[in-house]
């Protein structure tokens, strides 16, 4: 970091005992520093965004002769590395111009709040969405209300998938669509509603059922993430070729759903656990009861729309890096139960054909 700032969100205090409470107050974020000689909260109003790391370091130093060097040095970059401050020089500013700073304002306030990662700019979450490239796969209940998150956020390319046609019976839950257009391909109108919703980012689609794993792999070429909001040939197929996809190329996907009132997310990349993984683990741990699920009959228009907007959510934690977790888990939301939010993490087997490599 060139400036380091402490974020306004997570601004210092020190608290009765003389510690240094510093995250804000929001569950999970914040954290609690033994000060008992002062030199964290010197070098807390010290890092303002008006000197450079090697200044704070001497003027903690001028502060507290105490110290030395490597401590000093030591303290400070410990204190910036825990994500809580950020760099005041704001030079990429200019990759955005006014009207997408204006845009995407409380999109940065969101990660300015949330991300706990060191970043070398105030912007940087949001230019890695303008970077990047999504392939929403099935533009219905779930994939439709992703789609349109993920370009209202800012992500750079939204290719919409999917070979039905609008139907009646689509207009409880997919946000997209209109009575105008039924009887139109889904993922043409998918693609005029979200230029509609964002002109500053690039919206393609394609008319077409994804009917193997050689197709899968054809269309996240050259994306960033798989959003898999489809339910045909079927959930276990599909979630089969995504693993080996995943597995090939390196492509993440994230995979969501609804059943009745239960409404489910899974993270996969490369790096974790793939989903089989993570069922046949929850599965042997509860052999009696029903197999992990990512989609299933029964949906309103909010339980599709929790649905995809989790999609979405977690789309956009990985690809800002944004993410409390590390991939390869399911969770999920229980509408009729609110103190029922499971969260899922099993271990790679080691006979996984897609985790062995």
């Amino acid at each position: 970091m060139r400036l380091p700032k402490v974020k306004f969100d997570h601004l210092p205090y020190r608290t009765a005992d003389g510690s240094v409470r510093i995250g804000g107050e929001i569950y999970g974020l914040g954290a609690e520093i033994r000060d008992p000689h002062g030199w964290v909260w010197t070098a807390l109003g010290l890092l303002d965004g008006t000197r450079t790391e090697d200044r704070v370091v001497d003027e903690l130093r001028s502060a507290h002769p105490e110290l030395t060097s490597t401590s000093a040095r030591r303290l400070v970059g410990g204190l910036i590395a825990t994500g809580y401050l950020e760099d005041a020089a704001g030079a990429d500013t200019e990759l955005l111009d006014a009207d997408e700073q204006a845009r995407y304002t409380k999109n940065q306030a969101f990660f300015r709040r949330t991300d706990l990662r060191p970043r070398e700019s105030q912007w940087d979450a949001q230019l890695r969405l303008k970077r990047a490239s999504v392939v929403v796969l099935g533009v219905g209940g779930t994939g439709s209300h992703a789609a349109w998150a993920l370009a209202a956020a800012g992500v750079g390319r939204v290719h919409c998938v999917d070979p039905d046609r609008v139907e009646l019976s689509n207009l409880t839950r997919q946000v997209l669509y209109t009575e105008a257009d039924l009887g139109r391909p889904k993922a043409e109108v998918a693609a005029e509603r979200l230029r509609a919703v964002n002109s500053r980012i690039r919206v393609t689609h394609d008319i077409r059922r994804v009917d193997g794993l050689a197709a899968l792999a054809e269309l996240v070429a050259g994306h960033d993430a798989l959003a898999l909001c489809a339910d045909e040939p079927d959930g276990e197929t599909l979630r089969g070729w995504a693993s080996e996809v995943c597995a090939q190329t390196g492509v993440p996907w994230v995979g969501g759903g609804y059943n009745g009132p239960f409404v489910s997310v899974g993270t996969f990349t490369r790096e974790g656990p793939c989903f089989q993984c993570v069922a046949a683990g929850e599965e042997a741990r509860l052999p009696d009861g029903p197999p992990p699920r990512l989609g299933g009959r029964g949906v309103l228009s909010a339980s599709a729309g929790i649905s995809g907007n989790l999609v979405a959510y977690e789309v956009i934690a990985l690809l800002t890096g944004t993410s409390r977790l590390a991939p390869g888990y399911l969770r999920a939301v229980n509408l009729i139960a609110p103190d029922d939010q499971p969260l899922i993490r099993h271990e790679r087997r080691p006979d996984c054909p897609h985790c062995r490599g």
